[in-house]
């Protein structure tokens, strides 16, 4: 009994000894760690109400006073006095700072390498809705609406610029290709706004010895093998060059092409129908090149509508001969809208309100049953590459119509003489 107390006490003895040693160990880490966060506040700090600097490549923008900070805790903005190194901060005082500027303290004058941006490579016009349906389905109507929400997502977004004429009545949008574009309009068009949009254009440069430069893109295709041959031959008519061709797989490959931005729109959905919906596509912007000379545009010509009412299924059943058509029975039309595609060059005017006539005769085969194609679901960057130089996407919350930008006959046959005499 002796020999086992014994042991107990010893056993209790080591356990005393081992216990401040533990604890010891434990301040060291924890004294430690205070002096890494005071390095950390000595390294950069953002404080309330203290004039900083501005910088842009070694330029000074302006300098002035912080009056507000928040941190982002979550999904949350939690008000700051002071931000340390890591925080995520929201900052308010400095109008002129841009994305890629450095804030620092008067006395520092060199500022923080930042990785460029790309440039915009592409720009739409967007005026208010001109058509005769303006008003029946958006609530956001005026251009200083329009004007308002484009000048805050110009703000808000580092990738697009905004520009108007001297009416302010017209609005210029540069976006980095038709994907940032086509998330703007969408993102407007929920919000209620009805707009006019013109064709998507491309942003030229002018190089050395004013040689004309256009942006040039890089676009990743995973696919199988046996679509490879009708993507290489597609890019090829949109002027793109092949720089890889590797094997990723059983059957699979991995293209990689180099083709200029006015080639590329509207190309995704394109890229999705030869591919049978299996394919993935990934295109970033590359650097300005050469200009690769004249691209073929739409071939087909518009069928435009004559007047303004509802579409009826009987005048569409007999128009489907005709071409591709975009409107089904009971759906609003205009003069000067698009209704749908003819299979050659050339406008044709037509009308797809003409009803079947009510008569006493009877013969073998009047009262056919009518039956409509289904009409194409497009996308905004669809319709927005099919129109040529003298058409325009009306955007509204609950629709997108193709339309003409003339939308009298008269006026633009008038236009046309115009153009073709200057």
């Amino acid at each position: 009994m002796k020999k086992n107390k014994k042991k107990k006490v010893k056993k209790k003895k080591k356990a005393r000894k081992i216990l401040p040693k533990i604890k010891k160990k434990v301040k060291k880490k924890k004294i430690l760690r205070v002096k890494r966060k005071k390095n950390i506040q000595k390294k950069s700090v953002l404080k309330k109400k203290i004039k900083n600097n501005f910088i842009t490549k070694t330029v000074k923008v302006d300098e002035g006073r912080l009056t507000k900070i928040f941190r982002y805790e979550g999904t949350k903005k939690v008000p700051i006095e002071v931000g340390e190194a890591g925080d995520i901060v929201v900052i308010a005082g400095l109008e002129k700072a841009n994305v890629a500027d450095t804030i620092c303290d008067l006395e520092v004058n060199e500022p923080i390498e930042a990785t460029p941006i790309d440039p915009p490579t592409m720009s739409i016009k967007i005026t208010v809705n001109s058509s005769p349906l303006a008003g029946t389905e958006g609530k956001k109507l005026t251009s200083t609406q329009i004007r308002d929400r484009l000048i805050l997502e110009a703000q808000n977004n580092v990738g697009i610029s905004f520009s108007e004429n001297s009416n302010k009545d017209a609005f210029e949008i540069s976006g980095r290709g038709e994907l940032m574009l086509e998330i703007l309009l969408t993102q407007m068009r929920r919000e209620g706004f009805e707009m006019t949009v013109s064709p998507p254009k491309v942003l030229f440069k002018t190089g050395e010895n004013s040689k004309k430069l256009e942006p040039i893109e890089e676009i990743t295709m995973d696919l199988d093998e046996e679509y490879s041959s009708r993507i290489i031959d597609s890019m090829n008519r949109r002027k793109g060059k092949l720089i890889e061709l590797k094997d990723t797989g059983k059957n699979k490959k991995r293209l990689i092409f180099q083709a200029p931005t006015r080639g590329l729109m509207g190309y995704t959905s394109r890229f999705l129908t030869l591919t049978k919906g299996t394919g993935v596509i990934n295109r970033i912007f590359h650097s300005y090149g050469d200009f690769e000379g004249d691209m073929e545009g739409r071939r087909n010509g518009a069928l435009i509508s004559m007047e303004q009412g509802k579409a009826v299924a009987f005048s569409i059943f007999n128009l489907q001969a005709r071409g591709e058509m975009f409107v089904t029975h009971n759906d609003p039309v205009y003069t000067g809208m698009i209704v749908g595609l003819a299979p050659k060059p050339g406008d044709m005017i037509i009308n797809v309100m003409k009803g079947k006539k009510l008569t006493n005769m009877r013969t073998q085969g009047t009262d056919e049953n009518i039956v409509l194609t289904p009409v194409r679901q497009m996308s905004i960057a669809e319709q927005l590459s099919m129109l040529n130089t003298d058409e325009a996407l009306e955007i509204t919350p609950k629709s997108c119509r193709l339309r003409k930008a003339i939308l009298d006959p008269h006026e633009r046959k008038r236009s046309e003489k115009q153009n073709t005499a200057t």
